[in-house]
């Protein structure tokens, strides 16, 4: 996907959780990210969004002022499905605006800018409305490429070395020393080798033997990865080889019950 198709779904995912939410309770938990209700689930994702168009919209390359310029949400639910969905529609103009090379400020420490944050809204959207279909009782379907889409988000996400530096616990926790874990996409092309080393984690796209695999839908494959379903509830997962290293990867995932 390039920058356009990522903003193209962030408006048409983000459309349909405001559609959720709208005149919901607002103190409504949400279940995948217990410390939140709905009202801060909603905050989060219009939030950001709103910061992501001044980083962007304004060709930032420090995020001070961006930081600085947080937008709650309404305090009243039947006013935020306008709020969310104009958020979107602000950000796919942002970066209309812009060219994939503008010089951005990004946490990954690749200096990805542009392409970088149009993937995080993605991620962003697609996972924060498997939230609020758990805290509403909603079905969640998302198709297997935007699925595979935001697993690579997710992953890359996770093993950038802005992470690895700015999260001492999870670079703590993966250190490893060349062990070794893959996930496989079975109803879209997507295959990733991720590899523990003491300073790194490395990601690969690639199909290898590795110490544990795990195997299935990509739309399952994202919500156990993005701990939005536990692994024993996954049932068409297959898992292959040293589960303990599996569990020890998603336990280290506790990022996403705080953001």
């Amino acid at each position: 996907m390039d920058t356009s198709a990522y903003l193209k779904a962030v408006v048409e995912q983000t459309s349909t959780l405001a559609d959720w939410v709208d005149g919901q309770d607002v103190a409504a938990p949400v279940p995948t990210c217990p410390r939140w209700t709905l009202a801060d689930l909603v905050d989060h994702v219009g939030a950001t969004q709103r910061m992501v168009t001044m980083l962007v919209g304004e060709r930032m390359t420090e995020p001070s002022r961006a930081f600085a310029g947080y937008v709650p949400c309404p305090t009243d639910s039947a006013e935020w499905r306008a709020w969310l969905t104009d958020g979107a529609t602000e950000a796919k103009q942002a970066f209309e605006s812009v060219a994939d090379d503008t010089p951005v400020w990004d946490p990954s420490g690749a200096a990805a800018g542009v392409p970088f944050w149009s993937r995080r809204l993605f991620g962003e959207a697609c996972v924060h409305r498997a939230d609020a279909a758990a805290a509403l009782d909603m079905r969640y379907e998302l198709e297997p490429e935007h699925a595979v889409a935001a697993i690579e988000d997710w992953l890359d996400t996770m093993t950038s070395r802005g992470y690895w530096e700015n999260r001492p616990d999870f670079a703590d926790g993966m250190r490893g020393s060349g062990q070794t874990l893959h996930f496989h996409a079975t109803d879209a092309p997507g295959e990733w080798l991720a590899r523990r080393e003491p300073d790194k984690v490395v990601l690969e796209h690639t199909h290898t033997k590795a110490d544990v695999a795990v195997r299935g839908p990509a739309t399952e494959l994202l919500l156990v990865l993005s701990r939005r379903r536990p692994l024993d509830a996954a049932r068409t997962l297959e898992v292959h080889g040293d589960q303990a290293l599996l569990d020890q990867w998603i336990d280290h995932m506790d990022w996403v019950t705080d953001s």
